[in-house]
Parts: structure tokens; sequence; C-alpha cells
């Protein structure tokens, strides 16, 4: 009888576990739609103002793109807005994915959550900043002018609305490194000394991220791409240091 009860108790655990887990993955759900609804109606007002980004967006190169395709504008103009809605609702995306796993966080590690939403936000609208004024023109300004006497740069907005907005959103992600990094020391998951150690590994996931960032083969973008990336590996030793 005792045995069978003990078995009973260790079912209820187990059944309480699963309903645990069920619970997590609903509450997940709950966030990702909650996510999509948000981007979807930042994408949706962003489009309003797509045609105005657009010619933002072609300011560095200083001339009007072609498009060959019959569907090729709107395409240009739809992933434009997407991504335009992207970064809008980029502080709410934050704000969800912490609130996602703060119930797994003791009490002394939650207060990292409040200040996590302003951080990450300002953190990423300085990567884009950094890629827009700095990688961005220099990037133009060298792929422009590659051996002018051979080529005629005459780009599509298929490749090159891409390769900007591609640009931009993807050093802003990795502006959030140093944020990432600060929170895993708190948390005691890593530390200064082991960031140290990997500095090899990290080179090589660098060169891997800064090849995934940048569209073009050439080295001087790639370049362009990993220095950023390496002085945020730097200054979060730094920040691993301060936590």
């Amino acid at each position: 009888m005792t045995n069978k009860s003990s078995s009973l108790e260790e079912r209820a655990e187990q059944l309480a576990g699963q309903m645990t887990l069920l619970e997590h993955l609903e509450e997940l759900r709950d966030r990702l739609v909650k996510a999509a609804v948000v981007v979807g109606i930042t994408t949706a007002i962003a489009a309003i103002f797509t045609p105005q980004i657009l010619e933002l967006l072609i300011t560095p190169y200083g001339q009007r793109l072609q498009i060959i395709s019959p569907t090729e504008g709107i395409t240009v103009y739809f992933r434009v807005a997407l991504t335009a809605g992207l970064i809008l609702a980029m502080p709410f995306l934050v704000y969800q994915l912490l609130m996602f796993i703060l119930p797994g966080l003791e009490d002394s590690e939650k207060q990292y959550i409040f200040w996590g939403v302003p951080s990450a936000t300002a953190l990423f609208l300085v990567g884009v900043a950094f890629a827009w004024f700095i990688l961005i023109p220099a990037a133009i300004g060298f792929l422009s002018s590659f051996l002018p006497e051979i080529f005629s740069t005459e780009w599509r907005s298929k490749e090159y609305i891409p390769f900007v907005t591609s640009l931009v959103f993807w050093i802003g992600l990795a502006f959030e490194t140093p944020l990432i990094i600060f929170i895993m020391s708190k948390l005691k998951i890593v530390t200064p000394q082991f960031l140290i150690k990997q500095w090899r590994f990290a080179v090589v996931i660098i060169a891997i991220a800064a090849a995934m960032i940048t569209p073009t083969p050439d080295p001087f973008n790639m370049g362009l791409v990993m220095l950023p990336l390496f002085g945020l590996y730097a200054f979060s030793i730094l920040l691993s240091y301060l936590a």
C-alpha cells in the first residue's frame, strides 16, 4: 500500500512538472502572438513612411536604383517596411523576452530586468547609428568607386536595399552583446577570465558573424564589420569585470 501511495505521489509530481512545462509553452505562445501583432502594427505604420525611408536609404549611393522584374519594386518596398517595423517594435520584443524569463530568476536577479529594456533599446539604436553614419558610407564609397574605369555603378534596388537594411539591423543587434555578457556575468554564467581565455574562439565566431552580416564577399566590408565586433567583445570583457 505504501509503495502504491508512493508511486501515486511520484506520478502526481510528474504531472505537476508537465503542467508547469505546458504553462510555460502556453506563455511562450501568448508572448509570440503579442510580438507578432505588435510587429504587424509597427510594420503597417512604417509602410506609410516607406517612400521617405527609401529616399533616405539611397542617400549614400546618390543615384536612383534600377528595377528589372515587375515585382521587384514592391518586394523591396515591403522588405523596408518590415525592417523598419522590427526596429520600431524592438523595445516591446525585448520586454516580452525579459518577461518570459523573469519567473525563472531569483529575486536578486530580477532587478536587472527593469533596466534591461531601456539599455537594450539604447544599445540597439547606437548600433543602428554606427552602421548608418560610419559603416555604410565607407562601404558604399568603396564599392561604388571600385575600378571606375572598368565598372559602371548602376545598382539594382533588389541588391542595394537588402545590403543597407541588413547591415543596419544586424549591427544594431550585435551592439546588444555587451549587455548580454554583463547580465551573464552578473548571473555567474561567464567570467572575465573565461572570455579572455576563449578569445581565439571569439575571433572565429566574429569572422563567421561578419561574413553572414556582410552580403558581399570582399574583405574590405567584412573587415569593416569585424572591427566593431572585436571592439564590442573587448568592451564586454571590461563590463564583465565590473559585473
